[in-house]
């Protein structure tokens, strides 16, 4: 994992850097604390039965684990040499279905349970079948660390997927999805519209798509 430098440790600037396996234990912990108050992962792993964050952070080691195995691109936010947000990007080409990732879908009944798997997989199909033609980048998994949300780190995030998106000319545009309505003036703001909605429980989860222009400023270092 690249490493951030900063003028000024009274007045830390942040660095969108590039991730590699390194950042595993760092990027779990950042997304398991921005999933497990999510009502998408609540309805899915089931929040009300005993050991739902253990799911929580089982899922998220196995799909981390799965995007790295996959060779996707994966970026982050450090402030102060401090990891603080991260994102990972599906290929268009890739359109992972799930189903087919036999040693993935083992280990995830094994640690979050039949039940739960079953849960993931359908949800994740359902989201599949509303991906657009031609084909777009996914953004599978973006998180802030609690601590450090309400920064602009967020925007700086989705801003540089977006550039690393509109660099890669296979894909026409990016995909992402959220169960928080609260997230979703911020998604319109940076251009996202709905592809659709997937009922889960009382509350529905928004499948949102922009296009991305194919002139970017530089990647991140």
């Amino acid at each position: 994992m690249a490493t951030a430098t900063q003028d000024n440790k009274n007045n830390p600037q942040p660095v969108v850097v590039r991730l590699d396996a390194t950042a595993l234990n760092e990027a779990k912990s950042i997304l398991f604390q921005a999933y497990r108050h999510e009502p998408t992962f609540q309805y899915l792993f089931d929040h009300r039965r005993p050991g739902y964050e253990q799911r929580v952070r089982a899922t998220v080691r196995e799909l981390i684990g799965l995007y790295f195995d996959l060779d996707q691109e994966a970026i982050g936010v450090m402030v102060n040499e401090t990891l603080v947000a991260v994102a990972f990007i599906g290929e268009p080409e890739l359109r992972l279905n799930l189903a087919n990732q036999l040693s993935w879908r083992l280990r995830m009944v094994l640690t979050t349970g039949f039940a739960c798997t079953r849960r993931y997989l359908d949800y994740h199909d359902r989201i599949r079948q509303l991906l657009p033609q031609p084909q777009a980048h996914q953004l599978p998994l973006m998180g802030v660390h609690p601590k450090y949300q309400n920064r602009g780190y967020g925007r700086l995030l989705l801003e540089t997927v977006q550039r690393l998106c509109a660099d890669n000319p296979r894909g026409s545009g990016l995909v992402l999805d959220t169960g928080n309505s609260k997230y979703l003036h911020f998604y319109e703001s940076e251009g996202f519209r709905s592809l659709g909605k997937i009922q889960l429980g009382n509350f529905e989860d928004h499948v949102l798509y922009r296009d991305v222009d194919g002139h970017s400023a530089a990647h991140p270092v």
